[in-house]
């Protein structure tokens, strides 16, 4: 942690999928990160990891067949434990504002911004009466640099730029603590890339609130991130502060320091070999089979769940004896 005030605890958590047949798949195992007020954690990893699977979690948005375990706080209320109608009536919107990824088409294709925006501030806020809602939504679409001008059009005349824009604008309604952006970036250019996160983190630099972001853009967490989280295989692998991450020392974990190297403003070197499936991890570290520094027991016990998940990390120059 940081020594801010942390938004979001979690410990542990873990989600399995029940298939058919009795087979249970691990979608995310013991996971353990804070998110705090004023700073943005980057979850980051490769598709199919786990990140929107812990992020559907949080928001109690697991279908039927999913179990989650453990604990994620915010406050005092543990996000895993409460029943549906506290996720829908306390959660969603007024304590977690999400930012879906493909905004677009999250959004309800015959009706116009303004009239989403409208909804939201009847269902989250004190707002009543059609003057008092209208001038909240304005506001929250000001907040979120939503031009005036585009409100009363529908979803399918947003640019990308703008109904990521109206996304955001929703999230801020409720003034939740936390905001989960799930691949905000997704299908932007670059320009419009580094607008996004610079108004995300115009909304996390009040201090009032935490952003955790999930993406697989290292650029765009590179521009944003305080923190980053790595996931691999359903397992956050490493936490550590941005700027070890990005700079000369670089990430401890072997495949923290594999996706770097597969930038290719970097010393491009992409990871070998493929992610395992969920349903079918190899025992022992996850990432053995593509890992330089492995040895054999890496191949047969479970990588620490304290700290770096490896058992033979890197260590920075200033921490060798």
């Amino acid at each position: 942690m940081t020594g801010r005030t942390p938004i979001l605890t979690v410990r542990g958590l873990s989600v399995r999928f029940l298939m058919p047949g009795g087979r249970r798949i691990a979608a995310v195992t013991d996971a353990h990160f804070d998110a705090a007020a004023g700073e943005c954690l980057a979850l980051i990893g490769e598709s199919g990891c786990g990140k929107s699977v812990l992020a559907s979690a949080l928001l109690g948005l697991l279908p039927a067949n999913a179990q989650a375990a453990g604990e994620a706080h915010i406050g005092d209320l543990d996000l895993l434990a409460a029943d549906e109608r506290t996720l829908a009536r306390a959660v969603r919107g007024r304590l977690i504002g999400l930012i879906p990824q493909s905004p677009a088409a999250h959004l309800t294709p015959v009706r116009t911004v303004r009239s989403h925006l409208e909804e939201t501030v009847t269902a989250l806020t004190g707002a009543r009466g059609r003057a008092a809602v209208r001038s909240a939504a304005e506001a929250a679409a000001e907040r979120a640099a939503f031009p005036s001008g585009h409100l009363d059009r529908f979803p399918h005349e947003l640019s990308g730029g703008m109904a990521q824009r109206a996304a955001t604008a929703l999230a801020l309604v409720g003034d939740a603590p936390l905001l989960l952006a799930d691949e905000p970036t997704t299908g932007l250019d670059r320009d419009l890339v580094e607008h996004t996160v610079d108004e995300l983190r115009r909304h996390v630099d009040t201090g009032r609130r935490a952003l955790l972001m999930i993406t697989h853009d290292l650029a765009a967490a590179e521009r944003i991130a305080d923190r980053v989280a790595v996931m691999y295989a359903g397992r956050v692998v490493e936490v550590t502060d941005a700027e070890s991450f990005f700079g000369a020392s670089g990430p401890r974990h072997p495949y923290s320091r594999g996706l770097l190297q597969a930038l290719p403003d970097r010393a491009f070197s992409p990871i070998p070999g493929t992610p395992p499936e969920l349903g079918d991890l190899p025992a022992g570290c996850a990432f053995a089979p593509r890992c330089e520094r492995a040895t054999d027991a890496c191949t047969v016990l479970p990588p620490p769940t304290d700290g770096i998940a490896c058992h033979h990390p890197h260590v920075p120059e200033d921490l060798r004896a």
